[in-house]
């Protein structure tokens, strides 16, 4: 047990008792435990291989590589519509995790599994890039800002590229490619 972990466990002001439970379930499974962005996270020989999370609705454990996971019980669940690779199973009450523990523990030897057998699989190829047309301008006319752009990784061009296109007015779009601007040349992502 990570006393970091145990720190940040104890201030948990939601979640406390399934997230401890959550946290029992990983220590037995063998894997060793840190605190990283945060989070208890798990890896297996130096390799992440889920992180458990509280929200306002449900607590989950993250399976970093879970698109790899097979889930023959369909409790696997994509964080969001642009994610690639994570997948979570979601609790809403200390019975689900009681009731799961079980499977809990399949999905997590299989996830180490697959980390020992270094599989890959390439996710699905993401579609194409659609940029605002104010962003493209702006890429068009400064050189640099497109060198820059065009290193980022494929998830970080897709962070900005959301986030600039969700703004409705122009204006809005304009003042998000001028703040990110700086970011971008200094090869940082959105959240960075």
């Amino acid at each position: 047990m990570d006393p970091k972990v145990t720190l940040n466990v104890a201030k948990l002001q939601q979640w406390q008792e399934e997230i401890s439970s959550l946290r029992y379930v990983a220590l037995k499974s063998g894997l060793r435990e840190s605190l990283k962005w945060g989070k208890p996270c798990y890896d297996w020989d130096g390799k992440n291989i889920f992180i458990l999370q509280g929200f306002k609705q449900y607590c989950a454990v993250l399976f970093f590589n879970g698109y790899l996971l097979d889930d023959p019980d369909q409790i696997l669940v994509k964080t969001g519509e642009n994610t690639v690779v994570g997948r979570q199973i979601r609790f809403k009450s200390q019975a689900e995790i009681d009731c799961l523990t079980p499977v809990l523990e399949n999905y997590i030897r299989a996830a180490c599994l697959i980390d020992e057998a270094a599989v890959k699989a390439n996710p699905k190829p993401q579609a194409e890039l659609n940029l605002p047309m104010e962003f493209e301008a702006a890429l068009k006319n400064d050189p640099a800002l497109k060198a820059a752009f065009e290193r980022l990784t494929p998830g970080r061009q897709r962070g900005y590229a959301i986030y600039i296109s969700q703004a409705k007015q122009t204006a809005t779009r304009e003042a998000r490619i001028r703040k990110c601007s700086e970011s971008i040349m200094q090869g940082k992502g959105l959240n960075d």
